[in-house]
C-alpha cells in the first residue's frame, strides 16, 4: 500500500525577484512577444504566443501538473519531448501532453485528477473519411538527419514529405547554443546549433518537390504499407514508396529513491525549457552523467545565470569531450567521478540530493555521502534510438532506412552527414543516377567517432611577441581552428581531423582561433606584455554574462582543468571579430603563470554536508515504471516467481501499460533482471505494437471536433 500524498495546487508560485523568464542571455536573443491568456485550475495566467502548456506553467511558477491516481504522488515534467506522460493535463476537458500542446487564447488547462467526464451516451460524433496520400519518400523527423536527407532528395526533384512533431524544424539543434565540432566544410563546425537549424530550414524551403507537415506525429506503421499520422485533431494515412526514420533519440532514465519527484528530469527537457523557450526552470541544479549531454547542459545553465552545484559520473572518467569537461571545471563546477546519486528528497518536489563515492564493485562507500540543497536534478545518463517505427516498417515489408541517432547515437554533426548519405541512398534506390562518394562514408565514420586518446602536453613556448596556446589534447573530430587561421599557422597533424591541432608559424594576434574553437580551448599569450612589471597578457574566450567584467577587476585564475593558479587582472573586454556572441577577455597575469592559466573561475565550489549512508543499492519502494507507479519491489517479486516475459509483466503488474508505452521503464526493468542474475538472453522484450504515441479514439475514427471527439 502506498502512502497518500497531500495534493497541492498553488495558482502560481510567488515570482522570484528575477522572474521565471530569461531577461537577458549572452547567446540567445530575448525578443518581445505577444501574450495570450489561459487558465490553470481556474486561475488566470499569461503565456507567450506559440508557447507550449508546460513551459507556460513553468513561467508562472507551476511545476506540479497533477497527482497520480494510484498513490497521489505529484507529477512534474520529465522529457518535454512527447516521449513520456509525466506532463499530462486536461486542455478544455481533453487529456493531452502539455509539452506538445500550444497554448491558445482562452484555453482552459487543468490537472488530471481521476478521469475526465465522459460525453452523454447519446452524443454520437460525426465520422468522416480518413484521408490517404501517396509520396515517393516519407521522412519521419525534421532534425539534422531528416532535413539533410530531404535536401538531397529535393535537389533531384524527388516527391518527399517531411513530418515532425514540433512546431519548427531543427530537432535538438534548436536547443544548442554552443558551436559545433567536426568539419567546417562537411557539417558547419564552428557554427552554433541554433544557427545551423536556421540554415538547414531555409535550405529545405528551396525545393518545391519537398512538402512539410509540422505538429505532426507518425504514430504507427501497418501491414497495408501505410503510415498513420496524427496532426492536431485529425488522422491521416501516408503510403510511401520508401520511408526514412530520423526521429532522433530519447533520454535514458535512472532509478534511485526519489527519482520520480518533480524537479528530477532529463537534461534535454531542461535545454528545451531554457534554450528554446527562454524560461528559467531552476536556480540550483545538480547533474548526473558526464557524457557530452550532461557537460553541455551544465554549461548552458551557467550561461543563463543558474548555479550548477555539481556533476556526478559513475565511471572513473567522464565520457564526454574533455574540452567540455574542462570548461565546467574552469568555471568552478565540481565534477565527482566514480560517484553516484544515492537518493533525491523532498515533500512535493525536489529539495536535496545525496551522492556517494563508488568502489570497484559499484557499491557506495560508507562515509563518503554528501548532501546538497538543490531544486533540480538533471538526468543525463545516455540516449536510446527512437526506432519503434523502423522496426514495424521492416516487419511489414516497407522499404525503409534510418539516419542520425535513430541509426546510431552520435553527435549532431554526425547526424547531419548521416542524413546526406542516406538521402542519396534513397534516391539511388528510386532509380536516380547518383552515388555516395567513397570519402563521404569515411567522413561519416570519423564524425561518429568516440573521443580517442588524451595526450597531455605542456603548452609550447615560442620566442614570439604573441602566439596561441592550444589545450585541445584529446582526439576528437574537429578542424575550425586550422581553417580560421589567415596565416595557415595552425595545422591538424596528419590527415584525419581526429588528430590534435598544432601551431607552427606566425601569429598576427587576430584571435580568429580563439573565437572559433568549439571547445574554448585556445587562448593567445603575449609573454612580455609589461617587462617592468614582469607580466604577460592572455586573451581568453568568454561566453557567459559579462556585466560584471570591468577593466581592473581581479579574478581567480585557473589551469586547464580548473585548479587554482593565482590572480589576474582584467585589462580589456571586447567582442570577437568573427562571432559577435563570443567575447575576448584580456587578462594580465604574472609572467611565470602565463602558460598555466587557461581561464578564470566564476563559481565558488560547494562542499555539501554529511549525510546518512544508503540502506541498500536500490530499495524496493523505488519507482521503476513512472506511468503506472510500479516499484522495484513489485518487479522483483515477479522475477523471483519466474517471469521472464515482459509481456507477462505488462499483464500482471501493468509495467509498460502507461501512456509512454514502456519507453522509460523497459531498460530499468532489464537492470533488475541483471541484478537478479538472469541472463538477458532469457528475457522476452515487450511486443511493439501501434500506436507508438497516444491517439484519441475519436481522432483515429475520423470524428469531427477539435480533439476528434476524444
Amino acid at each position: 500500500m502506498k502512502t497518500e500524498r497531500t495534493k497541492k495546487y498553488p495558482a502560481a508560485a510567488p515570482e522570484r525577484e528575477d522572474g521565471f523568464r530569461v531577461r537577458s542571455h549572452p547567446i540567445l536573443p530575448v525578443r518581445e512577444r505577444a501574450t495570450v491568456s489561459f487558465t490553470w485550475n481556474g486561475a488566470p495566467m499569461k503565456a507567450y504566443e506559440g508557447e507550449v502548456v508546460t513551459t507556460a506553467l513553468f513561467a508562472n511558477g507551476v511545476q506540479v501538473f497533477g497527482h497520480h491516481v494510484r498513490d497521489g504522488s505529484p507529477q512534474g515534467i520529465f522529457c518535454a519531448n512527447g516521449q513520456c506522460s509525466q506532463c499530462m493535463v486536461l486542455v478544455d476537458g481533453a487529456p493531452v501532453k502539455g509539452c506538445m500542446q500550444i497554448v491558445r487564447e482562452g484555453m482552459r488547462v487543468a490537472s488530471c485528477e481521476g478521469s475526465p467526464a465522459l460525453p452523454p451516451a447519446d452524443a454520437m460524433p460525426a465520422f468522416g473519411e480518413i484521408p490517404s496520400i501517396e509520396t515517393d519518400v516519407l521522412v519521419i523527423g525534421g532534425g539534422p538527419a531528416g532535413i539533410n536527407a530531404a535536401i538531397e532528395l529535393g535537389t533531384l526533384g524527388v516527391r518527399t514529405l517531411v513530418v515532425d512533431d514540433k512546431n519548427e524544424f531543427g530537432g535538438k539543434l534548436t536547443l544548442q547554443t554552443h558551436t559545433f565540432f567536426g568539419s567546417r566544410d562537411d557539417c558547419y563546425a564552428g557554427t552554433r546549433g541554433i544557427e545551423i537549424a536556421r540554415i538547414l530550414t531555409h535550405r529545405l524551403e528551396r525545393y518545391p518537390s519537398v512538402s512539410v507537415m509540422l505538429d505532426t506525429t507518425a504514430v504507427g506503421a501497418f501491414y497495408d504499407k501505410q503510415v498513420g499520422l496524427q496532426q492536431g485533431g485529425r488522422y491521416l494515412l501516408v503510403k510511401p514508396r520508401i520511408a526514412l526514420v530520423a526521429c532522433g533519440a530519447r533520454e535514458k532514465s535512472l532509478a534511485f529513491p526519489g527519482c520520480d519527484l518533480p524537479g528530477v528530469y532529463g537534461a534535454g527537457a531542461f535545454q528545451t525549457i531554457l534554450n528554446r523557450d527562454l524560461v528559467l526552470p531552476t536556480k540550483r541544479l545538480f547533474i548526473v552523467g558526464g557524457g557530452n549531454v550532461g557537460l553541455i547542459t551544465g554549461y548552458h545553465a551557467i550561461q543563463a545565470g543558474i548555479t550548477v552545484v555539481g556533476l556526478v559520473e559513475a565511471l572513473p572518467h567522464c565520457g564526454g569531450y574533455k574540452v567540455h569537461l574542462d570548461k565546467l571545471r574552469r568555471i568552478g563546477v565540481p565534477v565527482y567521478t566514480s560517484h553516484t546519486v544515492l537518493r533525491a528528497e523532498g515533500k512535493d518536489a525536489l529539495e536535496r540530493i545525496t551522492i556517494a563515492k563508488l568502489d570497484a564493485d559499484w557499491r557506495p562507500v560508507a562515509g563518503t555521502e554528501r548532501s546538497f540543497a538543490v531544486d533540480t536534478l538533471l538526468v543525463a545518463v545516455g540516449l536510446s534510438p527512437v526506432n519503434e517505427l523502423y522496426e514495424k516498417l521492416v516487419e511489414y515489408g516497407i522499404e525503409c532506412y534510418k539516419a542520425g541517432d535513430a541509426e546510431e547515437i552520435a553527435e549532431a554533426s554526425a547526424a547531419i552527414f548521416s542524413g546526406k548519405i542516406t538521402g542519396r541512398k534513397i534516391a539511388k534506390s528510386l532509380g536516380h543516377d547518383i552515388e555516395v562518394p567513397d570519402e563521404w562514408e569515411s567522413t561519416a565514420k570519423v564524425l561518429r567517432s568516440k573521443p580517442g586518446r588524451t595526450i597531455p602536453v605542456e603548452p609550447a613556448k615560442f620566442e614570439k611577441r604573441i602566439y596561441p596556446v592550444i589545450r585541445c589534447v584529446q582526439e576528437i573530430p574537429c578542424n575550425p581552428c586550422a581553417d580560421s587561421c589567415p596565416r595557415n599557422s595552425i595545422m591538424i597533424s596528419g590527415e584525419s581531423i581526429m588528430n590534435n591541432p598544432v601551431f607552427g608559424g606566425d601569429c598576427i594576434g587576430c584571435t580568429n582561433c580563439v573565437a572559433v574553437c568549439p571547445g574554448l580551448a585556445i587562448s593567445l599569450v603575449a609573454p612580455d606584455y609589461d617587462r617592468e612589471a614582469k607580466t604577460s597578457l592572455l586573451m581568453l574566450p568568454y561566453e557567459l554574462d559579462a556585466s560584471g567584467l570591468v577593466q581592473g577587476k581581479e579574478v581567480r585564475t585557473v589551469d586547464m582543468e580548473g585548479a587554482s593558479v593565482g590572480r589576474g587582472r582584467v585589462v580589456a573586454f571586447r567582442t570577437s571579430n568573427i562571432d559577435e556572441k563570443r567575447k575576448i577577455v584580456s587578462i594580465e597575469v604574472p609572467r611565470g603563470e602565463a602558460f598555466a592559466v587557461a581561464g578564470f573561475s566564476v563559481l565558488e565550489p560547494e562542499a555539501g554536508t554529511e549525510a546518512p549512508a544508503a540502506a541498500e543499492p536500490l530499495p524496493d519502494e523505488t519507482i521503476i515504471c513512472r506511468c503506472e507507479r510500479i516499484t522495484a519491489g513489485e518487479v522483483r517479486r515477479e522475477i523471483r516467481d519466474g517471469v521472464r516475459d515482459m509481456n507477462i509483466l505488462k499483464a500482471t503488474i501493468r509495467t509498460g501499460m502507461g501512456a509512454c508505452g514502456g519507453k522509460t521503464c523497459t531498460e530499468l526493468i532489464l537492470r533488475l533482471y541483471r541484478e537478479a542474475g538472469v541472463p538477458l538472453s532469457e528475457v522476452t522484450l515487450p511486443t511493439n505494437r501501434p500506436f507508438t504515441a497516444e491517439v484519441p479514439l475519436g481522432v483515429f475514427a475520423g470524428a469531427s471536433g477539435k480533439e476528434g471527439g476524444a
